[in-house]
């Protein structure tokens, strides 16, 4: 019986001394062994072999690609404005042993260094360059950190930036100077449509103006002109002048007299003496 109980247990150690020598590790990932508390080796995809009771399996890394949200953070810009800018990394680990012996703790170090950079990067930026420069910064931001991470065996495939907005009291800011904007443009506008209007009407009174004095210069020029042929008429004869301005006085008073609200009777000052010379006139 004894030596049952001794075989079983040297049998099951056997089992315990196979299981922890041999590792299978799967795909994506690898494995770094310790031999002793110091590092001895990563083992790949597959089968693996270890020195049982000696070698242990310290770390476990993946070698997929691993997404870093970057938080959300406040950045001052070089004209001092604030905005929020969060970004997500793609890194990938090609040296598991750099990753977990170079640094604590690589995922925290790397959201660390890309808002670091980022507000390194932004704060040298004007607002409007910030806001319209997505593919700028994220090249910068690419460049500033592969180099750091890589002495941790870290690759960064790509970075990118997500939301790059200005604060609440800068949209709001941004608002009113846009109102503002809006407003002032208004006003030019309408103001310009004023003095158009303006200019339109003025040109028009001078317009009219000259037309007017054209058409008095050529009422001038024609009564000149009849003044000279009636002279030339009537020469030393007065009657004829007379008469056409006697004809012209009653017709004048014939209309004066057909108004409906005419209360005036026009009188010839000398009645006597107009009807003598008009029976003179007549008689000759």
């Amino acid at each position: 019986m004894a030596g049952l109980v001794v075989a079983g247990v040297f049998f099951i150690l056997v089992l315990v001394t196979i299981a922890l020598g041999v590792r299978i590790v799967p795909q994506g990932s690898k494995q770094v062994v310790q031999r002793l508390g110091k590092y001895h080796k990563t083992l790949g995809p597959g089968l693996n072999v270890v020195v049982p009771y000696i070698d242990t399996v310290a770390y476990k890394v993946t070698t997929k690609d691993i997404v870093l949200d970057i938080p959300s953070q406040e950045v001052i810009t070089k004209d001092n404005a604030v905005i929020i800018v969060n970004a997500v990394a793609y890194i990938n680990i090609v040296s598991p042993e750099k990753a977990v012996y170079g640094v604590e703790d690589y995922r925290f170090a790397i959201q660390n260094l890309v808002q670091t950079s980022l507000r390194s990067i932004v704060g040298e930026m004007d607002l409007d360059d910030a806001l319209s420069s997505r593919d700028m910064i994220k090249a910068r931001l690419k460049t500033a950190i592969s180099d750091d991470i890589a002495d941790w065996g870290i690759t960064l495939k790509t970075v990118e930036i997500q939301d790059i907005n200005p604060s609440e009291t800068m949209q709001r800011a941004m608002e009113e100077q846009a109102a503002a904007e809006r407003q002032r443009r208004a006003t030019v506008t309408r103001a310009d449509g004023e003095k158009a209007a303006a200019i339109l009407e003025a040109e028009g009174r001078l317009e009219a103006s000259k037309r007017d004095a054209q058409a008095k210069v050529v009422l001038a020029e024609a009564s000149q002109i009849a003044i000279r042929k009636i002279t030339e008429a009537v020469q030393e004869n007065d009657l004829p002048v007379m008469f056409l301005l006697g004809e012209r006085y009653i017709e004048a008073v014939k209309n004066l007299s057909t108004s409906q609200n005419s209360k005036i009777v026009l009188l010839p000052a000398d009645i006597p003496a107009a009807v003598k010379g008009i029976m003179s006139a007549l008689n000759k």
